[in-house]
């Protein structure tokens, strides 16, 4: 591994480690007041950040064809549709 790409995969440990303080110290361990549609917003906000970056770097989409990721993209989409239907029949 080189120099630069140990400092690269670092970085992004570093940056999630931070956002998962961040949305610690925010949301769960704080005395500020959030409505629950804050802090769900928030909580997802931070998680997409995070999974974009563990996606893109630790699973190396990034570097991947654009099909392929295009293909992860269409399962995502499929998921949340299925996701709905189901919290849908569910209520």
């Amino acid at each position: 591994m080189s120099d630069d790409s140990l400092k690269l995969y670092t970085a992004i440990y570093v940056a999630l480690l931070v956002a998962a303080t961040l949305n610690f110290i925010l949301f769960e361990a704080t005395f500020i007041e959030f409505t629950y549609a804050q802090a769900l917003g928030g909580t997802l906000v931070i998680a997409t950040v995070k999974t974009l970056l563990i996606v893109a770097y630790f699973q190396h989409l990034r570097w991947e064809n654009r099909s392929l990721t295009y293909v992860m993209a269409l399962a995502l989409a499929l998921t949340m549709l299925l996701m709905a239907a189901a919290t849908y029949s569910i209520s």
